[in-house]
């Protein structure tokens, strides 16, 4: 008899109907417009089959993986329902469960679809989220390698495995919920009894049921056995501290996988077989078996093998599976093909030997781009809603036929810097759309105020350099000689790095130009501007009221219903971040966290680095990607890595998106890899063959930051080829902290323009110095660039191993320890100044190592900008300080040293500052000593107490000089700045020759 259902008023229903109708309309609505704005923007790009590729693949997965689940669970529910008894022995249990038989019992074959469904859902959305897993295991492209162990192509365990185990572990799930659900209907409807009466505890048709359930939980078992196998070359080996099989693994634990495989499918048959005898005690057995099974022979056997029989001879045990982690993991991280060189460091050099490496010297860059962002958006931001990023980038260039390296930075619209009173919609949305300009400075010149000398990109009232009159004639010659080889053609930038929010551009409906394009001439708010229309074919057509209203959706704005700005020429721009751009475009590859833009072919293009990767390479070391990827300046202006587990990574993609237009385009730069073959099948070729690169481009191709941060950080380690020395570990490396004050963590690799021994000329590559494990002594120069056919080049300058040469950290506190040193960065940190460390590169220099820092100092108050000062070098034991390039090379080396310098990097007529020999201490803790070195000279001006003789009266002077310099700095008048820079430079020495004469034991600097 049906139970009846509690009475609900009509008007209840109704209520209840039309909350119900609003919520699933506004989720229509909602989920509707986003999905169609994502077509219409895809459509945009001419890459719809991105998204209809995913969606279907989606969908499919979804309703397969659902359908199959949710009928198994269904049916089970339905077969153990239909197996109920008749009659129930009646007993107390029994008839407190009748009440609930009673109200089930009607519904429930409804119960059953309704479990079912909910169970298909989850599964469904849970299967969804493997379609990248699905397209690669449909789309399987050979590696033409096979793993060491069993032979199997790489492609496998690459493509297929982590798609088999998918599988497996959904059947284990949809089985397990057959079983718990079973037993509650044939508890509830009388099938199991917890009371025992005249027909036993469990019925004949529940122990067939189960029975079954339970043979196939256990089949499952018996090929996750299988599966076992390969998940050996995943696994971590603690012993070793390297990935994949271990000796244990090969000798004992795959054997007793194979054997616990038969033993789980004779259990399993004995399970089918007792459906037919319907008994407890043979499954039961099986069972017992299996358990004891799985304890004895996959457990505790294999551990105590390994802890009696491996760990004790360990070294020569695993000598085998250490190798094959060596070549998979070098392999895998495309660090199997190194050009190794030993290299004893020089602690001196001639003039003459350093003249000769031109290439490496003259390029030693003097602005650092992670410190210049305010020094860009100070003098070249024109207007105050303009911004630079925080980080700026660097990029290479040939003018006059020389290879240079350059700050490259965008002026990019930021509205939020907009007044308030001009922050509504047609503002932020429909005037201030875009950016202007590339802004370009050479990494090795500065001026005499110590600005970058801005080659690119200045606009209206900025000058490239104002300090005086010989910057400014070097700044004309460089930015003729810059635009000579790189015309700008199209300036605008609408898509970039700052770019957030949506715009809509085209004609207003009386055709005037409505866009704020740049400012033209010299003055405050109200100088005059140029207003522009947007003619590219970025963006989507909003000439229709369904598509305002589409995008009122969409966007959750009302305006573009309302607003009289929009009209049949409108279009809408959103998604304008490059990187996003290519997120969207490219959802299977991992992108770096830097792009840069680059002039290609007069227009401004911005560069992304694209990686495929796994995480089942076979004995490859696996690694998380963000942790490893991380350095001190991540974050500040580039994008974090995910933390995601990969054991192989490729740059097999250079992706541009265009600065005006948006135009996505992909290319395959690393052709062989065959993760990107089965990608580009999957996605039917949206990634055009890398012959189609422009050579205007590729000539802009570095090599990418994020994977080699990744490729240092495994050779700390990988580097070791042999067995007994890496199981040893004694030589180990490590990335060395960053050594700049103030800055936490790894210190970031730098791009330089240098040439290396044994290079024929000077190449655009990132280095990175290497130190040895827990001490901060210097091990390896670690170097990456393309070759003239863009293939990468891995280098690797590797230092004796019982070297003292000091590494990052050591060659810092020794510079910075030295008296001249030490005295100087004090007067740059006076009062409200502050001293500002830049980027200490480490470079190979006449058959010695020279570190070069440019030095920065920020003037009080809240509109200063870090300036170049000096400069400080280190090579061997001697230090160097001076305001020039050329002026450190000459007194590290002697004279004609610099002769190859830059010649806008000769500011000035500063006094140089002597070179120091430190004399170490014992403990190497201790302020060194400086060696003989001369008494300086000195140049006495009539502004400065020279010839006072006093110490304090010098110091007065120098104080004073300091002042004058920060007031100078914050009034902005750039030749004041430079007059007063001039003067503090003089007080120092005067004040430091002083400090000389009243010493009681003058040390005389020999002849020569």
């Amino acid at each position: 008899m049906r139970s009846p259902l509690p009475s609900v008023s009509r008007r209840a229903r109704r209520v209840v109907i039309v909350l119900v109708s609003a919520v699933v309309l506004l989720f229509v609505l909602t989920a509707g417009s986003s999905l169609y704005a994502d077509w219409l923007w895809y459509d945009e790009v001419g890459l719809t089959r991105v998204l209809s590729t995913s969606l279907q693949t989606r969908l499919l997965l979804f309703v397969l993986f659902g359908v199959v689940t949710g009928a198994i669970v269904a049916v089970n529910l339905y077969v153990a329902y239909r197996l109920r008894p008749i009659f129930a022995p009646m007993s107390l249990e029994q008839q407190n469960l009748e009440r609930y038989r009673m109200a089930i019992a009607p519904r429930f074959g409804l119960l059953t679809l309704a479990a079912g469904a909910v169970v298909g859902v989850i599964t469904g959305l849970s299967a969804q989220g493997q379609w990248k897993t699905w397209l690669l295991f449909i789309n399987s492209t050979p590696f033409g390698e096979t793993d060491e162990q069993y032979n199997r192509d790489i492609s496998f365990y690459v493509f297929e495995y982590p798609f088999w185990r998918y599988v497996l572990s959904v059947a284990f799930t949809a089985i397990v919920l057959s079983v718990i659900g079973a037993l509650v209907v044939h508890y509830l409807f009388g099938g199991i009894r917890l009371q025992a009466g005249s027909g036993g505890r469990l019925g004949t048709a529940v122990i067939g049921h189960l029975s079954v359930l339970l043979g196939l939980f256990v089949a499952l078992k018996a090929v996750a056995y299988y599966f076992d196998r390969f998940g050996m070359l995943f696994g971590y080996n603690d012993s070793t501290k390297t990935h994949g099989a271990s000796a244990a693994d090969i000798e004992f634990l795959l054997p007793a996988k194979n054997i616990l495989l038969w033993i789980a499918a004779l259990c399993a048959l004995v399970f089918f077989a007792n459906l037919g005898f319907r008994r407890v005690l043979p499954p039961a057995m099986a069972l017992i078996l299996l358990g004891i099974s799985a304890i004895v022979i996959g457990g505790a056997v294999p551990a105590l093998a390994e802890q009696f029989t491996i760990k004790p001879n360990a070294i020569d045990r695993e000598a085998d599976y250490i190798e094959r982690s060596i070549t998979a993991t070098r392999d895998a991280y495309g660090i199997d093909d190194i050009e190794r060189q030993d290299y004893t460091p020089n602690t001196s050099a001639t003039p003459a030997q350093v003249a000769q490496e031109a290439g490496t010297v003259r390029n030693a860059r003097l602005l650092d781009p992670n410190v210049l962002s305010d020094t860009f958006t100070q003098l070249q931001q024109v207007r105050t809603f303009y911004r630079f990023n925080s980080s700026l980038d660097i990029d290479q260039y040939t003018v006059d036929e020389q290879l240079q390296d350059y700050i490259v930075a965008l002026r990019e619209m930021d509205t939020s810097r907009l007044d308030d009173s001009q922050k509504n919609w047609i503002n932020l949305h429909t005037i201030y759309t875009h950016g202007y300009g590339l802004v370009a400075a050479p990494a090795n010149q500065v001026t005499e105020g110590g600005q970058p000398y801005f080659v690119s990109g200045s606009l209206g009232d900025t000058p490239a350099a104002a300090d005086d009159e010989a910057s400014e004639q070097q700044a004309a010659k460089l930015a003729a000689a810059f635009a000579a080889d790189n015309p700008v053609r199209q300036p605008r930038v609408y898509y970039g790095e700052l770019t957030s929010d949506y715009a809509v551009v085209g004609k207003s409906s009386d055709g005037r130009d409505r866009e704020f394009d740049r400012p033209t001439t010299q003055g405050g708010d109200q100088s005059e501007q140029v207003s522009f229309t947007y003619d590219g074919k970025g963006g989507v057509e909003v000439d229709s009221l369904s598509r305002r209203l589409l995008y009122s959706l969409y966007f959750r704005e009302r305006n573009f219903l309302l607003s009289s700005a929009l009209n049949d020429n409108s279009k809408v721009m959103y998604v304008r971040n490059p990187r996003e751009r290519v997120e969207k475009v490219a959802p299977f590859l991992t992108l770096d966290g830097d792009p840069y833009p680059a002039l290609v072919d007069g227009r401004i293009q911005w560069i992304i680095d694209g990686y495929t990767t796994s995480n089942f390479y076979p004995y490859s070391q696996r690694e998380t990607l963000g942790a490893t990827a991380v350095d001190s300046r991540t974050g500040a202006g580039t994008a974090a890595q995910p933390n995601d587990q990969i054991n192989y990574i490729r740059n097999s993609v250079k992706a541009t998106v265009d600065a005006y237009d948006g135009t996505v385009t992909l290319y395959q730069f690393d052709d062989a890899d065959p993760v990107l073959k089965a990608w580009n099948k999957a996605f039917d070729g949206i990634i055009k063959p890398k012959k189609d690169i422009p050579a205007e481009l590729a000539a802009h191709f570095r090599y990418p930051e994020d994977l080699f941060k990744v490729q240092r950080s495994l050779l700390a380690k990988y580097h070791v080829s042999a067995a007994d020395d890496f199981f040893s570990g004694q030589d180990f490396w490590q990335v060395p902290d960053d050594p700049t004050p103030a800055r936490g963590g790894k210190q970031p690799p730098f791009y330089v323009v240098a040439q290396w021994p044994q290079q024929e000329k000077a190449t655009f590559q990132i280095t990175t110095p290497m130190v040895a494990n827990r001490r901060n002594n210097l091990t390896a120069l670690i170097s990456a660039h393309y070759d003239d056919n863009y293939k990468p080049v891995i280098q690797m300058l590797e230092l004796p191993g019982d070297s003292q040469i000091a590494g990052p950290t050591q060659a810092q506190n020794k510079m910075r320890s030295e008296d001249t040193v030490r005295d100087n960065l004090n007067v740059l940190d006076l009062g409200d100044s502050q001293v500002v460390y830049g980027n200490l590169l480490t470079l190979p220099v006449a058959g010695g190592l020279l570190y070069v820092e440019p030095i920065y100092q920020r003037a009080s108050g809240q509109d200063s900008i870090p300036l170049f000062q000096n400069v400080l070098m280190l090579y061997g034991e001697k230090v160097a300080y001076e305001s020039t390039l050329g002026g450190a090379l000459d007194n590290l080396f002697g004279a004609g040293a610099s002769q190859d310098a830059p010649e806008g990097q000769q500011p000035g007529d500063r006094p140089s500052t002597p070179s120091t020999t430190p004399t170490p201490t014992p403990s190497g803790t201790a302020t060194p000593t400086p060696a003989p070195s001369g008494t300086p000279s000195v140049g006495p001006t009539p502004s400065v107490p020279a010839q006072a003789g006093s110490v304090q009266a010098a110091e007065s002077a120098m104080l004073k000089a300091s002042d004058n310099l920060a007031a100078a700095k914050k009034s902005g008048d750039l030749a004041a700045i430079g007059k007063a820079s001039e003067e503090l430079a003089d007080a120092v020495d005067a004040w430091r020759a002083a400090k000389a004469r009243a010493s009681t034991s003058p040390t005389p600097r020999p002849s020569g």
